[in-house]
């Protein structure tokens, strides 16, 4: 058996799995350290692949995927299991505690202060372990497996008018075991508490294997529980006699404040007014105590009807100094944010028309109100309007859903605007969370903001101000020396400032590795006895999760970004303009705020392949992390040739929904398309790439004899021929090429000059070739209007299926050629107007980002148009036009990212269409992928989610719109649907010109 790993390693720099410690004269113990570690992880792989039916993973792929959570920190695990039922966790925590393997959890990995991430065999219960084991409405109770994500819990109450009170942004993402474990609390704290307020029982074992249920324990209980012997009476015993020596001091010396989320902040539910309540004292311990198996969760009555009072401030100080005042009148929700968040909104410049229902101001609350009944609502949210408007405070009243819903992704979006400032420094982690006393919350920030400038920072601040709670991310320096003894000089100071005004380090996040270490500034010596006295009862060999939150490493090593980060610049094609063209930074983009893992999300894009899999590795997030793990240098060895990272990206659709949907906006399809020209330079890449990132040349040899290959592609004999070499799914229908493509039959009808001006319609290679239906409807269309329809004069393509394969030597040739042959309609000003969605998005995008500093490529950028977007400049030329039609709209993932939707709902609303927007979900075809043969089950998974589903409760008159060439395949194919593209609508409604009634 290998000895365990007790090399005290809490004063090194973690660079990869290897330790280095500080105190070694020479190499000697690091190499020691390393050989044990690969001797336990061997072990552990053996036995575990024995014992459990889940997932065993020590692969480096996995190891590095795992090295982070959403913090500032990286410790690259032993390795990862993924348990397929609580007999799994029995089992690795078994083999776990004999050979002394140190242990970590995790639920989403959104951990902001290092608590998801440890050299230990790390399990991941987020996969298998996530269901409702059962709901009671009568008694207001369920119990839950600890991967369940909240919004599955509020959605199955909701049917009961229920809910579960702590609600923190990643609702839609988080697991109820990760905010057990480090007592979440959110927006609603103010009515429904901390997650702790709403435990009723925990399902718990212990690192020596001790499987049992606790919750308040009665007097009676207890004797019974003491004549049992045995370590569940050890623990009792442990228990009560830490109650008995430290009772006095907890009452005396604890915070009294709601957002206490520091230490072992729940050691007051020991004691006998509070029911010594076990399960509610193990809230909050960061997974360092014991595991959660199943929880039992208290819910409360929801409060369907809501309205929204924003009230305008002087500033954020004047704002905060009102909170006491503003929660007498019974509010449900309140939040704070600056000016210099509104600043930095308009800097990034996605969400700047919601800018416009902030009152006048400088800093602002919003106060949330609910009741059963709209008028109650309304009727408080007026009693504070009014009572602020005497005093010459400005409000905003809101009552329509949709108007609510843009404030709240307005203060939501708080996270990924301060991640990333334009033109400002990188932010980060470190003193996001601070808690005070409400009415001391004004002049605690007027000292914080002062403690920043103080230290060269700047932040903007915001947060649960209900509560007194306070967000941030401040600029730190963490690559230097010089900067992080500036940044632990700050730490030390804000920590004995919060403690001054009788504060928590932590009123939401937890402590980790960011604030255990500060701990003591908070409690005093006496109470981290009680702290250590509590950890040592449950967890006395010290195993579950070590150096986080009790003995901690130092705030200042394991720095997934420190002074020992020194990653190569490497040479790249797209410019990267928001991350300074730096590839390398844009690796470091992703803050791991997990809203890829959304499961059952109504709205947005991102992530399909997750959502498919449910495999981190396939999340937006995973794939960001390996990149960044392949330049940081560790178990991914191999750079640019990295295997885990092509096979992390092989299932990424590409669709771009992470462009928009991600909070800070990475691109993982332009990461793809970078990566992959790396991976296989030089190299032959999958038959895929070839029979389909090429259509545009196949296609065009193809439109000599459309009929011969028809025929081909759908002969039982040569079909499945021809699929296998091209490496495509054999379920699939080939799409069949146009008699006549479009190009050809434009040449043969040449259209008239029009009295509006030229217009150039670009003849993409699917609506050429394959739809040529669709490009002649919009040539009608675009005629009927008064235009007149140029095309190019030779063969064109914008290279869409390129990108994916990283085939960019080639797309830049097209688009070289493109320029060259569109030069006079370039330097006209012509518009170029686009019929396939991917395709318009590539001269959005990946144009402008290939030819950075290229006038001719940025005009022509500048000059392209979506169809419905040049419609929309030009509204009442359809004014009269009406058709009496009922549509189901599936936008495509490029259009949703890149171009303007907003163009497409008003023309569809200029026409009278009574338009219902599928609002979620990839169709999962996405070009050439679910057309491969190894990705043709996770593209029908895609489209299952949200697509398929939405099409079969259509009704059979229902118009489905869809302008995407794959949406449209998928559609066609996947639910036997016909589809129309908006072109052909439109041409449908001129056709039949109806008058407005």
């Amino acid at each position: 058996m290998p000895r365990r790993l007790d090399i005290d390693h809490r004063r090194g720099h973690d660079r990869s799995d290897r330790l280095v410690v500080e105190t070694a004269p020479s190499g000697r113990i690091a190499a020691e350290y390393e050989a044990t570690s690969a001797a336990l992880r061997k072990q552990l792989e053996a036995e575990l692949s024995r014992a459990i039916s889940g997932e065993v993973r020590f692969d480096a792929g996995s190891r590095a995927l795992y090295a982070t959570d959403s913090s500032n920190y990286r410790q690259v695990p032993l390795g990862v299991v993924i348990p397929r039922s609580v007999d799994d966790v029995l089992a690795a925590v078994a083999i776990a505690h004999r050979l002394e393997a140190p242990l970590v959890f995790r639920g989403c990995g959104t951990s902001l202060a290092g608590q998801a991430c440890n050299v230990a065999l790390l399990i991941d219960f987020s996969k298998y372990l996530n269901r409702i084991l059962w709901l009671d409405p009568q008694r207001r109770l369920a119990q839950v497996e600890p991967g369940c994500i909240l919004d599955t819990l509020r959605s199955a109450a909701e049917t009961h008018r229920l809910t579960f009170g702590p609600d923190p942004a990643t609702h839609d993402h988080a697991t109820l075991g990760g905010m057990i474990g480090n007592n979440s609390c959110g927006v609603h704290s103010v009515m429904a508490g901390r997650t702790s307020d709403n435990v009723r029982e925990l399902d718990i074992l212990t690192y020596d294997g001790l499987r049992m249920t606790v919750g308040p324990t009665s007097d009676d209980a207890f004797r019974e529980i003491i004549a049992q012997g045995g370590r569940r009476a050890e623990i009792y015993m442990g228990l009560d006699a830490l109650r008995q020596k430290y009772g006095a001091l907890i009452r005396n010396n604890f915070p009294r404040i709601p957002r206490r989320v520091s230490g072992y902040e729940n050691l007051d539910e020991l004691l006998v007014e509070k029911g010594f309540n076990v399960a509610r004292a193990l809230v909050g311990t960061e997974a360092t105590c014991v595991t959660v198996l199943a929880a039992t969760l208290d819910l409360v009555p929801s409060r369907p009807q809501r309205v929204l009072v924003i009230l305008g401030f002087e500033d954020i100080f004047k704002a905060a100094d009102a909170v006491p005042e503003v929660l007498g009148f019974g509010p449900i929700g309140l939040e704070g944010m600056d000016d210099l968040l509104v600043d930095y909104i308009r800097k990034e410049g996605r969400q700047t028309d919601d800018l416009k229902l902030l009152p006048q101001g400088d800093g602002w609350l919003i106060v949330e109100f609910g009741a059963d009944a709209l008028s109650e609502a309304e009727s408080a949210g007026r009693r504070l309007a009014d009572a602020f408007g005497r005093k010459g405070n400005p409000s905003h009243f809101v009552t329509r859903v949709e108007t609510q819903q843009k404030i709240w992704r307005l203060r939501e979006a708080a996270l990924g605007v301060t991640a990333h400032v334009p033109g400002e420094r990188e932010t980060w982690e470190g003193w996001e969370d601070s808690a005070v006393p409400r009415e001391k919350l004004g002049d605690y920030l007027r000292d914080l903001k002062a403690l920043f400038h103080k230290h060269g920072y700047e932040a903007a601040v915001y947060g649960h101000f209900g509560d007194g709670l306070v967000h941030c991310r401040v600029p730190f320096e963490l690559r230097t020396e010089a900067g992080l003894r500036n940044w632990q000089s700050f730490l030390d100071q804000a920590a004995e400032l919060v403690a001054h005004y009788g504060g928590s380090l932590s009123g939401e996040h937890g402590d980790g590795q960011a604030r255990g270490a500060l701990l003591q500034k908070m409690y005093g010596p006496e109470l981290m006895e009680a702290f250590h006295a509590f950890k040592r009862i449950w967890d006395p060999r010290g195993q579950m999760n070590p150096g986080k939150l009790i003995d901690p490493f130092p705030v200042t090593s394991n720095l997934r970004v420190g002074p020992d980060y020194q990653p190569p610049e490497v040479a790249h094609q797209f410019a990267y303009l928001e991350d300074k063209g730096s590839f390398t930074r844009a690796t470091r983009r992703c803050v791991g705020v997990g809203t890829c893992r959304r499961i059952g999300s109504e709205n947005g894009v991102m992530c399909p392949s997750y959502m498919a899999t449910r495999e981190e590795k396939h999340s937006t997030r995973g794939r960001a992390r390996l990149l960044f793990e392949m330049l940081h240098g560790g178990p991914l060895k191999n750079g640019w040739r990295s295997a885990e990272v092509e096979e992390a990206l092989d299932l990424c659709l590409a669709c771009k929904g992470c462009k928009k949907d991600c909070p800070v906006h990475v691109d993982m399809a332009t990461y793809k398309a970078e990566f992959r020209a790396h991976y296989y330079a030089g190299r032959l890449r999958p038959r895929a790439a070839y029979s389909m990132g090429l259509i545009h040349r196949w296609s065009r040899l193809a439109s000599f004899a459309p009929g011969l290959v028809n025929f081909l592609l759908t002969s039982p004999v040569s079909a499945p021929l021809l699929k296998g070499v091209a490496g495509i799914a054999q379920e699939r229908r080939m799409p069949l090429y146009a008699r006549e493509s479009f190009t050809s039959w434009r040449r043969r009808n040449p259209g008239r000059k029009g009295r509006k001006g030229r217009v150039l319609l670009w003849p993409d290679t699917f609506n050429n070739y394959f739809r040529a239906d669709t490009a002649r409807a919009a040539t009608r269309v675009l005629e009927t209007l008064g235009y007149e329809v140029a095309i190019p004069p030779a063969p064109v393509c914008c290279g869409r299926p390129l990108y994916d394969w990283g085939m960019l030597d080639s797309a830049k040739k097209l688009w070289r050629r493109n320029m060259a042959l569109l030069t006079p309609e370039i330097e006209a000003g012509t518009p170029i107007v686009g019929l396939e969605p991917a395709c318009v998005s590539a001269f959005r995008d990946e144009l402008p980002s290939l030819f950075h500093g290229d006038e001719q490529a940025m005009r022509l950028c500048d000059q392209t148009l979506f169809f419905s977007e040049f419609l929309a400049k030009t509204p009442q030329a359809l004014a009269d036009t009406r058709i009496d039609a009922a549509a189901l709209v599936h936008l495509h993932c490029h259009h949703h990212a890149v171009l303007e939707t907003d163009a497409e709902s008003r023309l569809l609303q200029s026409l009278g269409v009574k338009a219902q927007m599928t609002q979620a979900g990839c169709c999962g075809m996405a070009g050439s992928f679910g057309f491969e043969a190894q990705k043709y089950e996770v593209s029908l998974a895609a489209a299952e989610r949200a697509l398929f589903p939405k099409l079969r409760e259509a009704e059979e008159e229902t118009l489905i719109l869809a302008n995407g060439f794959s949406c449209r395949e998928q559609i066609e194919q996947g639910a036997g649907r016909a589809t129309l593209h908006i072109a052909e609508l439109v041409a449908r409604a001129l056709a039949t010109a109806q008058p407005p009634a």
